[in-house]
C-alpha cells in the first residue's frame, strides 16, 4: 500500500510525504510524490506482447489522503475487555447522584424492558460512584425498584457490587445485611454474572473491536480475569482481527500458565501475545479500600481505616519471584500510596522489573523507585477526572500526590496510558485528553501541575512510530492533535486505522 499526500502530525513544516507500506511494514518514505510503488515497476518488466500476471502486477494499493495528518496507532494500557464488551450491553447509572436515583433508573429500566425476566438470570446494571452520596446503597431500595427479580450492580471501579435481596438469596449471601460486596465476593459475583454464551460474547466482542479502531486504537492489554488464552484463540477463530492483544495472567492461573510454557512477549499468532503476572495488592479509592498511609475520614480507629491490603508481601514477593522466574514480568494493581510502597518494595526484593497498574497515589520518597527499579507506571489519566471530588474528600491534603503523571516523568519513570475499561471509555483519546488538560466539562484543570505535553501522552500511549523498518500501524486524523485545542482531544476526528498495513477501519471519503 502506498499512501500519498500525508502529514506528520506536529511536523512544523507540515511538508506532504508518501509512505510504502510492504507486508504490513512501512518500507519507504519521501516527499510527496517522490515514491513508485512496486507495482508499476512489475508491469514495466513484463515482455512485450505479454500479459501480466496477478502476481507480476500486484500493485499495491494506492491512498491519497489529501494532506491527512498520521500518527502511529494507539494502545490503550490496561482494559478489561470482557467487561466492556458486556458493559455495552447493560444500563448504564454512571450518573446516578445517589443510591436512591439508582434505584430509581433500575425501576424505570425494567418497567420500560420488554425482555421476559427470568428468577435465575440477574439485571444488571454498571457504573455506579457511591464515594460521595449522602446515602448509603442497601438492599431494601433496589428491592422496591426491581419487582422481585435478582438485580446486580457493578461499581464504575469494578471493586464493589450492590444486589437486592432476590440476587443475595442466588448467589448465596441472603443473610448479608446491606447488599453491598467488595473486593473478592464482587470479583466472584462479577464472574457468575459474566457467564452469557461464549459465541453471543465473542460476536459482541468483534463489534468492540471495531469500534476501539474506529477511535485508532491498534492494540490492547488486557487484564481481564479469566485463562485469557483460551478466550482470545477462540475469538480469533471467530473472526476477531482489529487489534493486537496483549493478555494478562492472574494468580489462580499462574501454575497453569507455567505448566504450558508461556513466557511475556511471547507470541501465540500473529496478533494475540502473552502480557503480564497481573496481582492485586489494595482495592479502589471509591471503595476506600485503597491502602493508605493515613486513615479515611470518619473510620478513624475502625477496622479497614487505611483501606484493605489485599495480598500481603508474604504472599506477594513468592507470587512475584514464581512468576518472573518463569519469565512472566509482574503487574501489580497498587492505588494508594501505602500499596505502591508494598509494591516497590516487592519488585526491589525480587529483584525483577514490571508494572505498577494505577499509581494513583504516591509518597514524594517512591517518585525516584520506579526509574531506579525499572518499573513502569500504567496510569489511567482519566480516573482523575472521575475521582477528582471523591479524593478531595477522602485524600484530603495530599491530592497534590494523586495522578501524579509529571512528576512521575520528572523523576525519570516510564508512563503508559490506559483507561481500566469499562471503569473509563476504551478511547485513547479520552485518556490523553485528560492527562494533558486535567479537566473534563468545562470545570477548572485539578492540579494542572500534574499535567503533561501532548507530545508526552502520545509517546505513553503508543508502541510504534513512523519510521522505515517499524510496523504500519497507524492512525489517519482529519486535524493535526498538536494543533487543537486542549478540549477538542477526546474528540478528534479519525478517520483511517491501519493494522500492520491493512485498514480496520476506514472512513475515508
Amino acid at each position: 500500500m502506498l499512501l500519498r499526500n500525508v502529514r506528520f502530525a506536529g511536523d512544523p513544516a507540515a511538508i506532504a510525504m508518501d509512505v510504502l507500506i510492504v507486508d504490513g511494514t512501512i518500507v519507504a518514505m519521501g516527499e510527496s510524490g517522490t515514491l513508485e510503488h512496486p507495482g508499476a515497476a512489475a508491469v514495466a518488466s513484463t515482455s512485450p506482447g505479454t500479459a501480466a500476471t496477478p502476481d507480476d502486477a500486484a500493485a499495491p494499493t494506492e491512498v491519497d489522503l489529501q494532506g491527512r495528518w498520521l500518527i502511529p496507532g494507539l494502545w490503550d494500557n490496561h482494559v478489561h475487555f470482557s467487561q466492556w464488551t458486556l458493559g455495552s450491553q447493560r444500563l448504564d447509572i454512571s450518573t446516578a447522584e445517589s443510591a436512591a436515583d439508582a434505584a430509581a433508573a433500575v425501576a424505570a429500566a425494567l418497567e420500560l424492558s420488554t425482555v421476559p425476566r427470568d428468577v435465575t438470570i440477574p439485571f444488571v446494571a454498571v457504573g455506579f460512584r457511591d464515594g460521595l452520596w449522602a446515602d448509603a446503597p442497601n438492599r431494601i431500595d433496589l428491592d422496591a425498584a426491581s419487582g422481585g427479580f435478582p438485580v446486580v450492580l457493578v461499581s464504575g471501579d469494578l471493586h464493589a457490587v450492590w444486589l437486592n435481596s432476590a440476587a443475595l438469596e442466588l448467589y448465596g449471601h441472603g443473610d448479608h445485611p446491606t447488599g453491598l460486596l467488595r473486593e473478592d465476593e464482587a470479583f466472584e459475583i462479577t464472574r457468575r454474572i459474566d457467564s452469557v454464551p461464549e459465541a453471543l460474547l465473542d460476536e459482541w466482542a468483534i463489534a468492540a473491536g471495531r469500534q476501539a479502531a474506529s477511535r485508532g486504537v491498534v492494540g490492547i492489554v488486557d487484564l481481564e480475569m479469566t485463562w485469557s488464552l483460551g478466550t482470545w484463540t477462540r475469538r480469533r477463530a471467530a473472526g476477531f482481527d482489529s487489534l493486537r492483544v496483549n493478555f494478562g495472567i492472574y494468580s489462580e492461573h499462574l501454575d497453569r500458565a507455567i505448566a504450558e510454557g508461556l513466557h511475556t512477549g511471547q507470541q501465540i499468532d500473529e496478533l494475540i501475545s502473552v502480557g503480564p503476572f497481573k496481582v492485586l495488592t489494595d482495592g479502589s479509592l471509591n471503595t476506600r479500600t485503597a491502602y493508605c498511609y493515613d486513615e479515611y475520614p470518619g473510620r478513624e480507629g475502625q477496622e479497614g481505616s487505611h483501606g484493605m491490603l489485599v495480598v500481603a508481601p508474604e504472599q506477594l514477593v513468592p507470587l512475584m519471584r514464581r512468576a518472573w522466574d518463569a519469565g512472566i514480568v509482574p503487574a501489580v494493581h497498587a492505588i494508594g500510596d501505602h500499596a505502591n510502597t508494598v509494591a516497590l518494595d516487592a519488585f526491589e526484593e525480587v529483584g525483577c522489573h514490571g508494572v505498577i497498574e494505577h499509581a494513583q497515589l504516591l509518597s514524594d520518597a517512591d517518585l525516584p523507585r520506579f526509574e531506579k527499579l525499572g518499573v513502569i507506571a500504567s496510569v489511567q489519566p482519566d480516573h482523575a477526572m472521575d475521582d477528582r471530588d471523591v479524593a478531595e474528600r477522602h485524600w484530603a491534603g495530599r491530592t497534590g500526590h494523586s495522578f501524579p503523571l509529571r512528576s512521575l516523568l520528572d523523576s525519570g519513570a516510564t508512563i503508559r496510558l490506559g483507561s481500566d475499561a469499562p471503569v473509563s471509555p476504551l478511547d485513547p483519546w479520552v485518556s490523553i485528553s485528560a492527562a494533558v488538560t486535567r479537566t473534563r466539562g468545562g470545570r477548572q484543570p485539578w492540579h494542572p501541575e500534574q499535567s503533561i505535553s501532548l507530545g508526552e501522552a502520545l509517546s505513553a500511549s503508543t508502541r510504534s512510530s513512523i519510521r522505515v523498518g517499524q510496523p504500519a500501524d497507524l492512525v489517519v486524523l482529519d486535524a493535526d492533535p498538536f494543533a487543537a485545542p486542549g478540549e477538542k482531544l477526546s474528540t478528534m476526528p479519525v478517520v483511517a486505522t491501519l493494522l500492520g498495513g491493512r485498514f480496520t477501519y476506514n472512513a475515508l471519503p
